[in-house]
């Protein structure tokens, strides 16, 4: 994909072998809560965020995780892990009964919250990357939320994020 800005991350892995990439799952993300901008989701992603930064942030001490993709509130977009490989973005998880939904997906984070309507940008990039997806890996058949493989667990994107944006570029069952 063109224009994405890359910040490499040692959290990441081998997708077991012979796995196909067939879901996007999408997430949302503001480091600390409610505040956008900045580098703190490039420092979460690479380890390298700093604890005493925030008092937030001595709560994800400790915490590993990746995503493959980021989009901010102006729709650009970073890549830290490559498709190929396995990011750290759904934790224990399961999507149609296939358990570990990191070992078959591509992790999207939106720079967001539950409660803030995502941005026309963020939709507009988010469009363009799954549309670069489908056509570099067709073996991708679904879109699901983070709530949705982790049901309980985890909640976003939320009810903001307007499912209709992304169109039909993937059924959404």
């Amino acid at each position: 994909m063109r224009g994405v800005r890359i910040v490499k991350t040692p959290r990441f892995n081998s997708r077991p072998a012979g796995t196909k990439i067939s879901l996007v799952v999408i997430h949302y993300i503001s480091l600390p809560p409610l505040c956008f901008g900045g580098d703190c989701v490039d420092r979460l992603f690479t380890g390298t965020l700093d604890e005493n930064a925030h008092p937030y942030f001595k709560g994800l001490k400790g915490l590993e995780c990746s995503s493959h993709l980021f989009i901010n509130r102006a729709g650009l977009v970073t890549q830290y892990v490559s498709f190929d490989d396995r990011a750290w973005h759904a934790g224990r998880s399961s999507w149609q009964g296939k358990p570990e939904c990191n070992d078959y997906s591509v992790g999207i984070e939106l720079e967001g919250c539950e409660w803030c309507p995502f941005m026309p940008e963020q939709y507009e990039a988010l469009r363009g990357c799954l549309k670069a997806l489908k056509a570099a890996y067709p073996s991708i058949n679904s879109i699901a939320g983070h709530s949705d493989v982790a049901p309980g667990r985890k909640r976003d994107p939320g009810p903001q994020f307007d499912w209709s944006q992304i169109g039909r570029i993937l059924p959404r069952p």
